[in-house]
């Protein structure tokens, strides 16, 4: 049932990026207001992740997990039915919420369930394995059902994935009362971080059209950081903390934040950035350019599922987090090398065989990430981890296509032609994935120390 959903809300971020161009045909959205199809769903997800998480800390992790589903589900048919840009818009801020409640909590629920350092470990796989699926999926399938029968369908789908999930999560999830409002209820906490993180995701997701020193970009940015330092601030303070910073005094928690922070921020815009190079570069078409980064869905998903947990029973996860790193570094540089007129097998499939090892690194992230959560942090804990992800996420889009947009404008004002252009621009964006994931394998050496059994093992109840 969790995995499910983390299916889910992965597979919608990705699921209608396909579909824009019938979407704005059918509904008439402009050039502007077709960004807010993703915007309005990744803005309110990123910035109620912790909050949801304590949430479900207070009033009980299983009642915002099957809230958020039924908010989510509820919210898919509305966009399924939207006849207009204003009611999609409206239906995906929806989305966005549910996502958030339901997902927020999800490694939360994972970490109080599966006690034992063997069965957590599989657990985590087998989660980052729908992950790593669900991105992949999206791509393909948002292409055969628009194609098939129309954009609608593409929100429709989740409906009896939706129901499923809660009616078999009600038996199938232990109750669990949470702490109560009173162990947690900071209203000012709150709202500076929520209005903090909201605004950040935003600035972000619109540094495309303004530009990064722009006076958009620069004013709403140092609002955003003021109300997350001010959210610090009142956290230290503050008697019953909405995120208790205990969580973050481990080295291991802590330093596998920081490095998720830059591996999602190469990884996810990786997946962008390729998906552009095989259409605009070498002409593929939308469902085409899913189907040929199939074969790294298959990788990662192959690696978290069967191999990730047993290497990380008997290796540990800062070591297996190092290996996977490691091929993933091989993968960004072998990419900054494909010509304009790279042929699949020889140039491009090697890429995605090297990408399995996100395989490895995912799992073995969460699992460090969350492996000093005590039953009563539970939820904001993955809250705070699913919130780095998202931001991970969003600023490595953000700054990747922008350096290779500023890249492919200078060669073609120099004279150079679309492709070489355009391919010089992906290969500088890849070097810079090939930094960020050098400077995540830094923080794994130096920063994670892999953790003691009794940190796995000390039984807890959900």
């Amino acid at each position: 049932m969790l995995s499910a959903t983390m299916l889910m809300t992965i597979l919608d971020g990705s699921i209608v990026t396909v579909a824009m161009p019938a979407i704005q045909q059918d509904l008439g959205f402009s050039p502007a207001g077709l960004s807010w199809i993703v915007n309005a769903y990744l803005i309110p997800l990123g910035g109620l992740l912790l909050l949801a998480g304590r949430l479900g800390d207070l009033v009980g992790r299983k009642t915002l997990f099957l809230a958020g589903n039924a908010l989510f589900t509820a919210a898919s048919l509305l966009a399924g039915a939207a006849t207009g840009p204003g009611l999609l818009i409206t239906a995906r801020f929806l989305q966005g919420v549910g996502s958030a409640l339901a997902s927020a909590v999800v490694l939360g629920i994972l970490v109080t369930l599966f006690t034992g350092a063997r069965e957590r470990a599989r657990a985590i796989g087998i989660f980052s394995f729908t992950g790593a699926a669900g991105a992949s999926i999206g791509q393909v399938l948002g292409g055969v059902l628009t194609d098939a029968l129309s954009w609608h369908w593409i929100f429709l789908i989740n409906l009896p994935i939706g129901i499923a999930t809660i009616l078999l999560a009600l038996p199938a999830l232990p109750d669990d009362r949470g702490i109560g409002l009173a162990a947690g209820a900071d209203v000012i906490g709150a709202a500076l971080v929520t209005a903090g993180l909201m605004l950040g995701i935003y600035t972000v997701v619109k540094v495309e059209r303004y530009g990064w020193l722009s006076a958009h970009t620069l004013g709403l940015g140092a609002v955003s950081l003021v109300l997350l330092t001010a959210f610090t601030v009142r956290q230290a303070t503050a008697a019953t903390p909405l995120m208790p910073l205990r969580i973050l005094r481990s080295r291991n928690v802590s330093g596998a934040y920081l490095a998720q922070l830059l591996t999602l921020s190469a990884m996810f815009s990786f997946q962008v950035i390729v998906a552009l190079y095989l259409q605009k570069v070498l002409g593929y078409g939308a469902l085409d350019t899913g189907l040929a980064m199939l074969p790294a869905a298959v990788a990662i998903g192959a690696v978290s599922l069967f191999v990730s947990a047993r290497l990380s029973h008997r290796f540990g996860e800062r070591l297996v987090l190092t290996a996977g790193l490691a091929l993933l570094i091989g993968a960004m540089g072998w990419l900054t090398t494909v010509p304009a007129d790279a042929a699949y097998v020889p140039d491009l499939l090697p890429v995605f065989v090297l990408v399995a090892g996100a395989g490895l690194v995912l799992p073995s992230l969460t699992g460090l990430g969350m492996s000093s959560a005590r039953p009563e942090d539970a939820g904001v804990a993955s809250g705070l981890f699913n919130t780095v992800q998202q931001v991970g996420m969003a600023l490595g889009v953000a700054v990747l296509t922008t350096l290779a947009a500023a890249r492919t404008e200078a060669l073609r004002t120099d004279g150079h032609d679309e492709a070489t252009a355009l391919t010089s621009g992906y290969h500088l964006a890849f070097a810079v994935s090939a930094g960020l994931l050098v400077a995540a394998l830094a923080v794994a050496l130096l920063v994670l120390r892999q953790p003691k059994p009794a940190e796995h093992d000390t039984p807890t109840t959900i």
